[in-house]
């Protein structure tokens, strides 16, 4: 009886998702999708500066904790004047106010933020997805979400769960849900987050959807001396992804998928002919001759990013992802895996020409995929005002030599020693079924257990094709070293049927090449890009970067934290697991 049940619950699932597509699927090929984006006028639209939201009070000169109530709400936006208006799913304090990206939150070191994250949505999701898959379910209908705060150091019950999802009015939720107000400390250094859905499943259709945004913990006392572009008109978050678009303005998601008898809809990676940036197809924007800073995140579900400025401009690195980094970093190009963040300032005011373009080169899927073409190797433009008019933009914002500095606890002082492997596994037809760490499901019991205050040294083994970016819940790590595997085969054959990097000797075959970290990438990081061939040694922490004190909350509750690959399409399909503190 409990089998026929099931069954029974799976059937209607299925047939669910089978009247959706027959919604939705509106006949689009690879040719018609790229006709709708190339007629689309690139640089036309004019970058929006997204509203901010301040996370904190001050009364009586004195910075008080906040309540902020931010909902997900199914609108229309337009990603281009000539495209007809798109729905979306957005967040904001109001369904008339949501945006996307969401609003910027901006919060202070050292005083809380707390946000009631409310679910809108309406009972059925517009974009195809998987019901084979491990997908949050919700019984009653409804669009389950939940939000986590990437880069942040907090309570579990607050760091958005997977399992922890909610739909409207938290009519249902997940094993793991626990209270609908989230706790953010911010009490940990200064630097740039994101907010984004992560709900079991759905993450790479609810962030297709539209549900991220920026996040700043900003610290007046460290920051303003070091002298960098300050305010809005000069410091400003950059929000880039792709899409594609049908003639009718809706976002494309295939809903076939490449091993359609095992997954109907699933595909690797999903990758779109449009680049948006900050919720418009290729826009751009004004500057003046002078000095400002960009936050850029790559907010693709698959795409990586090599960005460049067309008219042969340095970009200086100040930060990556939640971190400053030690000291400026100049260069002419860097890359920028799925979910990384690039703090650079860039200074317009010897500019030679009087626009630049912000370009990408990167291939796709990356290392071994297509060249860009005419439409995804643009991503904005910068309009330079003229050198007669450059005297009216007075520029007192400087590059410090020095930015800030955290102690980096040495090789020796890890108290545990992990080897972390991916797998990619193939149909007969040689076509990616699913992908695993260290063999295991997401579901399977936590192997990564870390004590509170200690580190780890990781040595995370690629043995797919893909590059994946590696994202840590809670802890931060800086990048040793990333050494090639010789004899791959050898070892990869060993490995598939022991599951043992020592057993599979893997120090004889971590005997290649030897490539440290990009410069700009040597500090603390949350997101790194894990090479195809490699193994690449991380010293993880579990403590705060600037006292190296324990954590005000107990992080050793659950329902935990995970660490997972952040495209968005391999983390649905398994590429994730748990991550347990003991206390």
């Amino acid at each position: 009886m409990e089998m026929n049940r099931c069954a029974l619950i799976f059937l209607f699932c299925f047939l669910g998702f089978i009247v959706l597509e027959d919604a939705t699927t509106d006949s689009m090929t690879d040719e018609s999708l790229h006709k709708v984006a190339s007629s689309l006028e690139m640089f036309v639209e004019e970058l929006p500066d997204m509203p901010r939201l301040e996370g904190y009070v001050l009364e009586h000169g004195k910075l008080k904790p906040t309540e902020l109530r931010i909902g997900m709400f199914e609108t229309k936006w337009k990603f281009h004047s000539a495209l007809p208006p798109t729905t979306v799913f957005a967040y904001g304090a109001s369904k008339e106010t949501a945006t996307v990206p969401g609003p910027t939150i901006e919060a202070i070191q050292g005083t809380s933020t707390f946000v009631r994250w409310e679910n809108h949505l309406p009972s059925r999701h517009f974009l195809p997805w998987d019901p084979t898959l491990k997908t949050a379910r919700a019984k009653h209908g409804g669009v389950p979400t939940v939000v986590h705060l990437h880069g942040g150091i907090h309570e579990p019950e607050s760091d958005g769960n997977s399992q922890a999802w909610f739909t409207a009015g938290f009519n249902e939720t997940g094993p793991a849900w626990k209270k609908p107000l989230y706790h953010y400390n911010n009490i940990q250094h200064p630097g740039n987050l994101w907010y984004h859905d992560h709900a079991l499943g759905f993450t790479r259709a609810n962030l297709l959807a539209g549900l991220i945004g920026a996040y700043v913990i900003r610290s007046p006392a460290v920051e303003k001396p070091l002298g960098l572009p300050s305010g809005p008109e000069y410091d400003r978050n950059l929000l880039i992804f792709d899409r594609s678009f049908a003639t009718d303005g809706s976002i494309y998601m295939n809903s076939t998928g490449n091993n359609p008898s095992i997954h109907p809809q699933w595909q690797p990676e999903y990758f779109g002919d449009a680049i948006i940036v900050n919720g418009k197809a290729w826009p751009y924007l004004k500057v003046k001759r002078r000095k400002y800073r960009f936050r850029i995140l790559n907010a693709s579900n698959a795409r990586f990013y090599r960005f460049a400025l067309s008219n042969g401009l340095n970009m200086t690195h100040i930060g990556s992802d939640s971190t400053y980094i030690p000291m400026p970093v100049t260069a002419k190009q860097f890359l920028l895996g799925p979910s990384e963040l690039a703090d650079i300032v860039i200074d317009f005011t010897d500019s030679p020409t009087g626009e630049a373009i912000l370009t990408n080169d990167a291939v796709y899927p990356y290392p071994s995929g297509d060249p860009v073409d005419h439409l995804n190797s643009k991503v904005m433009k910068f309009v330079i005002e003229s050198k007669r008019g450059a005297l009216s933009s007075h520029d007192e914002s400087r590059i410090p030599e020095k930015l800030i500095e955290y102690r980096r606890p040495l090789k020796e002082s890890a108290a545990h020693t992990r080897y972390i492997t991916m797998y990619e596994y193939e149909s007969a037809s040689e076509e990616p079924t699913h992908l695993f760490f260290n063999g295991l499901p997401y579901d399977a019991p936590a192997t990564e257990t870390p004590r509170q205050g200690t580190s780890e040294l990781w040595h995370v083994i690629d043995l797919t094709d893909d590059n994946h970016p590696l994202h840590i819940h809670l802890g931060l790590f800086v990048v040793l070293q990333q050494t090639e595997l010789l004899k791959l085969d050898e070892f990869k054959a060993c490995m598939q049927k022991q599951n043992d990097a020592l057993r599979c000797n893997v120090e004889k075959h971590a005997k290649g090449k030897v490539m440290a970290a990009p410069v700009q990438e040597r500090g603390w990081k949350n997101v790194f890009k894990i090479q195809p061939g490699y193994i690449t040694t991380i010293l993880v922490q579990f403590s705060f970067l600037d006292s190296h004190q324990p954590y005000p909350f107990n992080a050793s509750t659950e329902p935990g934290y995970v660490y997972h690959c952040h495209i968005l399409d391999h983390e649905d399909n398994e590429m994730m697991r748990p991550l347990k503190i003991r206390s």
